[in-house]
């Protein structure tokens, strides 16, 4: 046993503990670090992806995807501005449950057969839960032109409700479900979010697409850096600590 209390098989031991913990803790710092570094990737993405929304949304409408072009629809589609031309089907009118600036009620998903062949369901707009039948269903059958924002099917259901399609509830667009329960066929695996009418007040009340993409990584970032900062700032303590400890001791012994 030394002087200090400790025996010699000790030292060597304790050394090993603390460059292990040592290198377990520069691991965390570098992880952290990374994940800020990611983070900021992140943002960078989140930027361009919301301006690239905005200018969408805003530029004339073009053509809606045909069934040659239905492969290749993905989430860099969406918030397209587009049109059809065609006529609604009547009688197969979807409620889809939804809450909005207006209060809750429902969205209504119409099915919509183009003058190009093809079928899509088109979100009409909003309407309240006490409204009359007789006020969104489709009664319209004449030829015209839908402009709206294309969007991606939602497969599903809602937060914590799933969609009964026996039932007839629904608590998301889900393009391939609806096209099923209402015996449409072959449909576009997306859906058109029409823009407002020009009476803002009949209904269904089109225009209510929300466009909100939560962009808090820098927030994150900061929050990664800090927690590397911290870390690094812990593991030099301890290694100033310990390298106190032992020139006390080597001093003691000399």
């Amino acid at each position: 046993m030394d002087d200090d209390g400790h025996s010699p098989s000790s030292r060597p031991r304790a050394l090993w503990q603390l460059g292990l913990l040592g290198l377990i803790g520069l691991s965390g710092v570098l992880l952290l670090t990374g994940l800020g570094v990611w983070q900021l990737e992140r943002r960078v993405w989140k930027l361009d992806l919301i301006q690239r929304v905005e200018q969408r949304i805003h530029a004339p409408a073009v053509s809606a995807p045909g069934p040659s072009q239905w492969p290749g629809i993905d989430d860099t589609e969406a918030y397209r501005h587009v049109q059809v031309r065609g006529l609604f089907r009547a009688g197969h009118d979807t409620l889809v449950k939804a809450v909005t600036e207006r209060g809750s009620g429902s969205w209504v998903i119409s099915p919509f057969q183009t003058d190009d062949g093809f079928t899509v369901l088109i979100n009409r707009g909003f309407v309240p839960d006490d409204a009359a039948q007789d006020l969104w269903q489709v009664s319209d059958v004449t030829a015209q032109a839908v402009t709206g924002l294309l969007r991606m099917t939602e497969p599903g259901g809602g937060f914590l409700r799933r969609n009964d399609p026996a039932a007839d509830r629904w608590y998301s667009r889900d393009v391939p479900a609806i096209a099923t329960a209402r015996a449409l066929g072959a449909v576009a695996p997306y859906f058109i979010d029409r823009d407002a009418g020009a009476n803002a007040q009949d209904l269904p009340i089109g225009g209510l697409t929300v466009i909100r993409f939560p962009n808090n990584h820098l927030v994150y970032a900061i929050t990664w850096f800090a927690l590397a900062l911290m870390l690094a700032a812990a593991l030099i303590y301890v290694g100033r600590y310990e390298w106190q400890v032992r020139k006390t001791m080597r001093l003691n012994q000399a």
